[in-house]
């Protein structure tokens, strides 16, 4: 199957359309099937040639039974009347044969589209993702592929044919017929699309906005839901609900003003059409009785105005549909044309296998340029070594690991395994190389085997028992009812805090990486739990490098190094004995810790 080239696709601005560049867009994945495109127009054509020479073989019929009833019956309208139902039937059999044929082009390019767009959002930067509403996000995403095939089907399905076919019957008026019939025809069309598109233009803003209410409307429901827990615990159920309505009602007064104005445009097209058909009748009724025209003249007519009624009316309908789905996409199209914030660099190389050492040079870091985070961090993990990060809350730790994982490039100075600056390699590369069990655990709404097996997807059955195992799930699963099979719900919240964490340190063991990066991993353990995993993080660590940010300190005293963080500044640095030698912040941290595990006993 030959595939369609990766063609990015264009972004509009929120202010302007870019209508022609979005159609021109599609072309490359529509082309990729050249041979079913060409097939599918040639068939349409046909399609439309029977159509229009239907009402011409009727008119023949009608003509023919003026003559002597013995010719009439026997001689034309026996073949006329076979005529009549072979190019019926052709006009039927070769729509469906097109439809067909086209289907297959159509929803690949869809898919491809779509699977562009999906591709796009993972490439995007954290930063784009927290500022962004989940769920409005996957509404534009739903919206907006869903309108690709709309807009593939209303293109080439419907418009193109009914063009072909309104140029087949305004020619053969020319011909036939005095220019008159033709210049009705042609004025009612052009008033017609006219009327239509100025009205659905000014109704696109009245659409656009309806849709920015029902995004906004569905992003309150799923955020409402996902915090359900705490609705509960702030007992906000009907301050939810009211919430809620007044997105709902403001979204149903812009969904009414929508109707009013398609209703103002339904009605604005009968009227021209209606004014069309009765000129067009009354100059055929005032020509049969003046004997310039026959009976079958008028029939002709008649039929070409009831073909070219139904394709006329569903023309302003596709071309209301056709403007309502670029509407949709170009939300979609807004998506594609984000920038990448963290993008491979053009001669990005990979992170080579083995051993990796870690350095932190002069690192300076803000998530916005008002409020810095880190100033100056200088440290180096060597490979296969641990280094704990310890401080209070907000010092910059869990930053650490993020600009590690090159969720963000630092402002100043530099990060670089084995030498190489983060920026001059693959992100999948380095990544791939990263192990992390982090603070807040976000499982996957499947099953506890599919979220450890997630560590590493082609990992079998035997190893996600075994990472399971290491973890101290082992129990914890003997007790459910379907096991490793057990649906953990949505972000994980049938599991405890515990569980989650235990199930996030066995899918990292089952990534077996060469960093590792554990941010309080053990921070939602109870004590008996916390002992038996620490050793096994311990053994996980062993042969590695490792970056352990904690703020138990009891887990971090076997650690090559422990450095001190307070306000993004490190502060003191040096093993556990060595700190405490020093009484300084560690030391009172230590104090304070020891204080509060005995007021606990």
């Amino acid at each position: 199957m030959r595939r369609a080239p990766a063609t990015a696709l264009p972004a509009p601005e929120p202010t302007q359309r870019h209508d022609w560049q979005t159609l021109k867009s599609l072309v490359p994945y529509l082309w990729a099937y050249k041979g079913r495109v060409l097939f599918a127009l040639a068939c349409l054509i046909a399609a439309k040639g029977a159509n229009v020479a239907v009402p011409l073989v009727f008119k023949g019929i009608i003509d023919a039974l003026t003559i002597t009833p013995e010719q009439a019956f026997i001689v034309v309208p026996a073949a006329l009347l076979l005529a009549y139902g072979v190019l019926r039937f052709s006009n039927s059999l070769l729509t469906e044969l097109r439809e067909i044929v086209f289907a297959r082009v159509t929803q690949q390019a869809v898919r491809r589209i779509s699977l562009q767009v999906f591709r796009h959002l993972h490439g995007l930067s954290l930063r784009f993702h927290l500022e962004r509403q989940t769920g409005a996000l996957t509404r534009d995403m739903e919206r907006g592929t869903r309108s690709i095939n709309s807009l593939i089907s209303y293109t080439l399905y419907s418009i193109l044919p009914t063009l072909v076919e309104i140029g087949l019957v305004i020619g053969i008026l020319l011909l036939n017929y005095d220019p008159v019939f033709a210049i009705i025809t042609l004025v009612t069309l052009t008033t017609y699309i006219v009327f239509t598109v100025k009205v659905t233009n000014w109704r696109t803003a009245l659409r656009r906005h309806a849709n920015e209410l029902d995004s906004a409307a569905n992003a309150r429901a799923i955020d409402s839901l996902i915090n359900y827990e705490t609705v509960k615990y702030f007992n906000n159920e009907e301050y939810e609900a009211r919430r809620y309505d007044e997105q709902i009602d403001r979204w149903t007064q812009a969904q009414l003003k929508n109707q009013f104005s398609l209703s103002g445009l339904n009605i604005g097209q009968a009227i021209i059409v209606s004014v069309g058909v009765t000129l067009m009748m009354w100059q055929a009724a005032a020509r049969v009785a003046t004997g310039e025209m026959t009976i079958g003249d008028i029939v002709l007519v008649n039929a070409f105005l009831i073909q070219l009624y139904i394709p006329l009316n569903f023309l302003g309908v596709i071309y209301r549909e056709l403007r309502q789905a670029l509407t949709d996409i170009e939300r979609m199209f807004g998506l594609m044309g984000q920038q990448k914030e963290i993008a491979d660099a053009q001669d990005a190389r990979e992170l080579p296998p083995g051993p990796a050492s870690i350095r932190f040079e002069n690192v300076g870091f803000a998530y916005d340029a008002k409020r810095p985070i880190l100033f100056d961090v200088d440290f180096e993990i060597p490979a296969g070594s641990t280094v704990a990060i310890v401080g209070h809350s907000g010092s910059g730790k869990s930053t650490l690991a993020r600009l590690l994982y090159r969720f963000y490039d630092v402002g100043s100075g530099s990060i670089r395994i084995n030498g190489f600056d983060l920026r001059a390699l693959k992100q999948s590369s380095l990544r791939a190389a990263i192990g992390i069990v982090p603070q807040d655990t976000v499982l996957f709404n499947d099953t506890l085997h599919y979220n450890i097996q997630y560590g590493r997807p082609d990992a079998s059955r035997e190893e996600v028992e075994a990472a399971a195992e290491a973890a101290q799930l082992t129990d914890f699963i003997a007790r459910l009812p379907d096991g490793l099979e057990t649906k953990v719900g949505e972000r994980g919240l049938k599991l405890s805090g515990g569980e989650k964490q235990r199930v996030a340190i066995a899918r990292a063991l089952l990534k077996n990486p060469t960093i590792l990066i554990f941010d309080e991993a053990t921070s939602a353990l109870d004590s008996k739990t916390e002992k038996a995993i620490q050793a096994q993080l311990e053994q996980a660590a062993e042969g590695r490098t490792a970056m352990v940010i904690a703020h138990r300190l009891s887990t971090i005293m076997n650690a090559d190094e422990i450095i001190v963080m307070d306000q993004g500044r490190i502060v003191e640095r040096g093993t556990h004995i060595e700190l405490l030698a020093r009484r300084g912040a560690y030391a009172r941290m230590w104090a304070l810790q020891q204080q509060e595990a005995q007021d606990d006993t």
